[in-house]
């Protein structure tokens, strides 16, 4: 019996892989579509339908041409970091709450923030084994956006963790069946919301990546492959950020179709949010961070303790 639940569970794991992989390729279609749209133009539309195919093509492309590898790079940690930080970003996918068959984690918000401080040390080893200068300072940059907007990340979940008391993602579904706690706390939303986009590089906070001063940041000497799984890693952690978002603040995890069109939204927010807004200076994403977003989110946390005690004392006086 042990051994048929562990083989369900691998197949899951399998299934739930091939999805995120799936998801990725048609969130690139969409991007693609979006952003031509906003630039009034078509974006892709040739290769099958509409251009449904095109991510496929790409991926093919990719992964066929020929890997490049530097005389001068330190070689092992060069060709794995890209291998390891798609790892992480599949592994972080173990989290989503299902009701059935797949791990369920009684701590699960640990385990994201492990898995998401992981993911610098592949950014730091990318940058600094490709031994360019470009990437190294690439990926310096990176490392001091991602840490930075970590701190912001996890007092923000402190404070929804206070609300519900317990790391359990399954625990946010039940508290949010009346009002979701985006209705309670709009500001802090908001904060996590674009503590997201810096944590995931995106535009308006892409400098690992700025084409003006660094050519394309710590990934400049990876071609074929590792491209493709830096690339993927990044798309799946923005699908997964919107996922972790729509669970926290928008109504929890349900297998209904208002979920995953709630998830699509927020993808699609992202996108968007590309089309629109030009990049950040890099001394004022540090200022938003530590001089806006961490006394905003301290003092939202020391208030949710606060009502959270009051609450606890009155039930326990009735």
């Amino acid at each position: 019996m042990f051994n048929k639940d562990m083989l369900n569970i691998m197949i899951g794991m399998l299934i739930l892989m091939l999805g995120i992989l799936i998801g990725v390729a048609f969130l690139t279609l969409m991007e693609r579509k979006v952003l031509g749209y906003i630039q009034i133009r078509k974006g892709p539309n040739k290769v099958g339908l509409m251009g449904i195919l095109q991510p496929f093509s790409d991926g093919i492309k990719l992964f066929t041409k020929e890997q490049v590898f530097l005389n001068y790079s330190n070689y092992f940690s060069y060709y794995f970091s890209p291998i390891i930080g798609f790892m992480l970003s599949l592994i972080i996918w173990v989290l989503i709450p299902y009701m059935f068959n797949l791990v369920m984690f009684n701590l699960g918000i640990l385990f994201f923030l492990c898995c998401t401080s992981m993911g610098v040390y592949t950014l730091l080893i990318a940058g600094w084994s490709s031994n360019s200068n470009y990437s190294l300072l690439g990926g310096l940059r990176a490392v001091a956006q991602t840490i930075s907007y970590e701190v912001s990340l996890s007092l923000i979940l402190m404070s929804s963790i206070f609300m519900i008391m317990d790391f359990n993602l399954m625990k946010f579904t039940e508290y949010q069946n009346l009002v979701w706690l985006m209705c309670l706390m709009f500001p802090l939303s908001l904060c996590f919301f674009s503590s997201m986009l810096a944590e995931t590089n995106r535009t308006p906070f892409d400098f690992a990546e700025g084409e003006s001063e660094l050519v394309s940041g710590f990934n400049i000497e990876y071609s074929s492959g590792g491209f493709a799984l830096i690339f993927l890693a990044e798309y799946s952690s923005i699908l997964f950020m919107s996922l972790l978002f729509v669970i926290i603040f928008m109504g929890g995890y349900n297998l209904s179709l208002m979920f995953y069109l709630k998830l699509t939204f927020l993808s699609f927010f992202f996108i968007w949010v590309r089309g629109t807004l030009p990049r950040y200076r890099y001394d004022k994403l540090m200022y938003l961070c530590w001089k806006s977003y961490l006394p905003i989110s301290l003092n939202y946390m020391f208030f949710f303790l606060g009502l959270k005690m009051i609450l606890v004392y009155k039930m326990n006086l009735v």
